[in-house]
């Protein structure tokens, strides 16, 4: 890698306004942009979308408005040959993309390097039986769970984990899709097998279900000298079932103890170290009371990335960690990282807040009069409202 002004660092932005993938990701891209050129770089960004801010002309030395597949990124590669690319900046699209431009070996015959989260780190939270076996590496607890790649080995899934009802979920897909809390046979084979079609590893997971827990979010930062801080947790108003992105969040948390906040803390570190991450991650935790001071939690799944969370914790407490996340994949430390809002402290010191900020997610039924909007693991909300008090 050539010295910092002389990089060129590939972009790839989120693409279309979806469900599950809002303007929280061109937030953050937008972040992204201006960190990488603070630090001298030249910018080469890829998105499909042309009504983002972060594909204005002055975010980046040079935009293309070409589809997130890695058929036009490589074209694109192959022009600008860049030093490196980020891949957690542009939610789950770009981390999917720029694993499959990896698994191609496109990036290998550019000697392009993936800054930041290893690539390796982005398989093992993708793929939940990776995970699962990295968890209990670290004795961190997780759910009983079977990883099937076909319908013959659904029912055999089943007993394994207790019995219904379960939890059938997908790898590397965004928004909940083709996963789903089930108690029925039938309906738990129609949703494996959609789940099928939408993982692109083409398995499915059957996990106990947890439905009712308290699900918990931490925010997490690392940078490549093992620094790490928790920039906020964040808690879910709706139970575990519930999907994050349906789900009305308050940050910090207000009903679990201290005793189980600390130690889900140190959960969230320990995790963060033993994947590897560098930059900013989502740590998912479901709790519950079980007659002990610290009650009895299980890590649930982590997001290697930016995510809808990483920009509410950003709003909520005033530290930038699509910046931050930019600035670590460039090699800064988080103590070289200064603090913009204070302009005395850096990154490496942890946020302290003294109010209660809520999200209130928001569904179109005005647009979509014919869509039953029942809260469930799958979501269908296309914005929020965020209230500081």
């Amino acid at each position: 890698m050539t010295d910092d002004e002389d990089r060129t660092i590939l972009l790839i932005g989120s693409g279309p306004i979806q469900i599950g993938q809002a303007a929280e990701f061109d937030y953050s891209g937008a972040q992204a942009c201006r960190a990488l050129q603070e630090e001298g770089a030249r910018v080469v960004l890829v998105n499909s979308n042309p009504a983002t801010i972060m594909t204005d002309p002055e975010m980046a030395d040079k935009v293309y408005v070409e589809p997130i597949t890695p058929e036009p990124i490589a074209e694109v590669v192959r022009k600008e040959e860049p030093d490196g690319v980020i891949a957690g900046l542009g939610g789950q699209t770009g981390l999917n993309v720029t694993a499959e431009l990896a698994e191609q070996d496109v990036l290998e015959e550019y000697d392009v390097d993936i800054m930041g989260t290893p690539l390796d780190t982005i398989y093992a939270t993708e793929d939940r039986e990776q995970f699962r076996q990295r968890m209990r590496k670290i004795g961190e607890p997780v759910c009983r769970s079977e990883t099937i790649e076909s319908m013959d080995e659904l029912e055999n899934a089943v007993e394994a984990v207790g019995g219904l009802p379960v939890i059938a979920r997908t790898a590397y897909t965004l928004g909940g899709s083709g996963s789903g809390v089930v108690d029925d046979t039938d309906e738990l084979r129609e949703i494996a097998r959609k789940g099928f079609q939408l993982s692109r590893n083409h398995e499915v997971q059957i996990t106990e279900s947890i439905a009712g827990w308290v699900e918990l979010e931490y925010e997490v930062m690392r940078d490549a000298d093992d620094s790490c801080i928790i920039i906020c947790n964040m808690e879910n108003i709706d139970p575990m079932g519930i999907h994050t992105g349906e789900s009305t969040v308050v940050t910090p948390s207000q009903v679990i103890p201290d005793e189980a906040h600390q130690e889900m803390r140190d959960s969230a570190l320990k995790v963060i170290r033993e994947l590897g991450i560098q930059g900013g991650c989502n740590i998912q935790h479901a709790w519950r009371d079980d007659g002990t001071p610290s009650g009895e939690y299980r890590v649930v799944e982590v997001n290697p990335r930016v995510s809808r969370s990483s920009a509410l914790a950003s709003k909520a407490t005033g530290y930038p960690i699509a910046r931050v996340t930019a600035k670590v994949a460039m090699g800064k430390r988080l103590h070289e990282i200064d603090n913009e809002i204070t302009g005395e402290t850096t990154a490496a010191f942890e946020p302290a807040i003294d109010y209660v900020v809520t999200k209130v997610p928001r569904w179109p039924k005005d647009k979509f009069s014919d869509v039953e909007f029942e809260l469930g693991p799958a979501m269908k909300s296309t914005g929020e409202a965020m209230s500081i008090g």
